[in-house]
This record gives structure tokens, sequence and C-alpha cells, in this order.
């Protein structure tokens, strides 16, 4: 390029640029208007989210006579952004190419209709989370302060909403909805998955809770823990299986556990330790523990190298 002007430079890497559009097609979307907006769905959790917590996530003072035309001004917003945005990924879906714009925006009308007649479910699961962590946490003082800083209720709050949405069949925004919550809180809860009442998230960062897994009632989790598939190189080939645990009701399971597999089977009142590595059921009432390795301590740093095989462990 020596020699070329600036504005030359510039257009051979804009060329070299629209090329490589042309090469990876899939990176690209262009001439189409069926294609959703994430800030928007942002702004529409925002709203759900002062509609499930009134006077929480509020800027100014939420007064109880005035309270029914609050949440009836934030039921329009979120109406007319989610039923846009949703006719918008039906008209995307393949089995859905070409139709009536009419259709799609009638179709999008009835599915909001039918979310907002969920929103009293949402809040009454959403009660028993915030029941669950306070009541499992000496270190929190109040339910005010769950609510307003723990990423467990953050993620499981977009998680309530999400899954309602995949109920009612929406593609492709109840998972933008919670990889968002992922992307704030280290919290990665596939909106597919059906989740208990009470369920308590502790501490959560890096918790992973697969599409497929079906987790009961007074379930408490620790960071670090996978409820996750099995490897396997059949790939899309699984889609709509079974491929992840089940958990049944009074499970504990602490920090760094991995409980993998759609055939594994966690009973009820079964408590795992951590660091466990789980592919095979455990029968209800259990108690679960990786044996802990020998600890050896020493003053004398030559004598701890010689160890054998103290060096072998990776963590």
């Amino acid at each position: 390029m020596e020699g070329q002007t600036l504005i030359e430079k510039s257009e051979k890497m804009i060329e070299a640029i629209l090329e490589s559009y042309k090469e990876y097609p899939v990176t690209v979307r262009m001439d189409t208007e069926n294609i959703v907006n994430k800030n928007v769905l942002i702004q529409v959790l925002e709203e759900l989210r002062r509609i499930l917590f009134p006077g929480f996530f509020d800027t100014n003072r939420v007064r109880s006579e005035y309270i029914k035309y609050l949440v009836g001004d934030r039921m329009e917003f979120v109406q007319y952004h989610l039923r846009k945005q949703i006719a918008r990924v039906l008209g995307n879906d393949e089995t859905c190419d070409q139709c009536p714009k009419s259709d799609l925006s009638n179709k999008a009308e009835k599915i909001v209709e039918e979310f907002f007649s969920k929103i009293p479910m949402i809040r009454e699961y959403l009660y028993t989370d915030v029941q669950a962590a306070y009541d499992g946490d000496p270190a929190a003082y109040s339910t005010d302060e769950v609510i307003f800083s723990y990423p467990g209720i953050f993620a499981i709050t977009v998680y309530r909403i999400a899954h309602e949405l995949v109920l009612l069949g929406v593609p492709l925004i109840p998972r933008i909805m919670t990889e968002y919550a992922h992307s704030l809180t280290g919290i990665d809860i596939n909106p597919g998955a059906a989740i208990g009442k009470y369920f308590c998230i502790d501490h959560g960062t890096g918790i992973v809770i697969g599409e497929t897994t079906t987790i009961g009632d007074h379930v408490k989790i620790y960071q670090g823990v996978t409820l996750g598939a099995l490897s396997t190189k059949r790939g899309q080939l699984l889609k709509g299986e079974k491929r992840h645990p089940t958990i049944g009701n009074n499970v504990t399971i602490y920090s760094g556990t991995s409980v993998l597999g759609g055939d594994t089977v966690i009973g009820d009142g079964v408590t795992i330790g951590g660091n466990a590595f789980i592919v095979k059921s455990v029968s209800a009432g259990m108690k679960v523990n990786v044996k802990n390795p020998e600890l050896q301590y020493s003053r004398d740093s030559r004598s701890e190298l010689e160890q054998d095989g103290f060096w072998d462990w990776v963590i």
C-alpha cells in the first residue's frame, strides 16, 4: 500500500471487509427487517422487573394510590415493544418465512396477552425464591437486601420471564434474555430448563443449568455447579432430546460439582458435596461426598518437592 493515498488505502480495506461478508454470510444480516433489537429487549426486561418488584428499581417513590396507573403504563410499554420484537422473530423463523405481517402481529399480540396473564404466577415463584435465599443465608439481613443485591435473584428473575416465553413458543428472545443475565452475573440458566419453587442460588458465579434440566422445589445450588450434558459428537442430532439431569425436591449441591446426563436422576433429599462428578443417578436421601485427598505439611520446601504424587494434581 506504499505510495497510495489515505482514501485509496481505506477503499481497499473496505473492499476486503465487504469480501469477508460474502465469504462468511452466517455473520451478516442485511436486507431484512425481521431482526430482533437486543437493546429494546433489555429495556423490556427492566420494565418487567419493575412490574414484578414495584418500588425496588424505580427512580421515584411509588405511591399506592397511583400503582394501578403505573402498572398500566409499564404494561403498555412492554406490550408495544415485546409484541413488535416477537413478531420480528416469528417472521424470521424458517417455518414462517413468507407469513403476512398482519398474521405475525396478531399472533405476537396473543402471545403477549397470554404472557401478561402469567405475571401473578411469576411473582409467586419469585417470592419463594427470595424467601429461600433469605432463609438459607445467615449473611442476608433482610429480603430487601436479597432483592436489591443478590445476582442469583436477578438471574432467576430473568429466567422466570424467559421460561414463560419459551412455553408460549417464542424463539430466540428467551435465550437473548437469559444470556444477558449470564453476561452480568456469570450465572447461565437456559430458559428451557424447568425449575420449581424456592430455588436458591448461593453466590452463583459459574453456575450452568442446561436446557433440558428439571429441578424440583426447595433446591439450593452453590457457585460453580454444572447441571449439564455428557459430551457427545452427535451435536444438533440431539436437539429436543433429554440431555440434562433431573434434580428432585429438597436437594443441595455444593460448589464445583458437575451433574451430567439426561438419564441422571438425583432423588429427593440428596446432598452432594463439593467438587463431585456425577454421571449416575443418586437414590433419595443419600449424601454424596468426594473423599478428601490427604494433606501433607512441611516446613522444608525441599521435602515438599520430594513427596510422591503431590504435584500430580491440577485444579
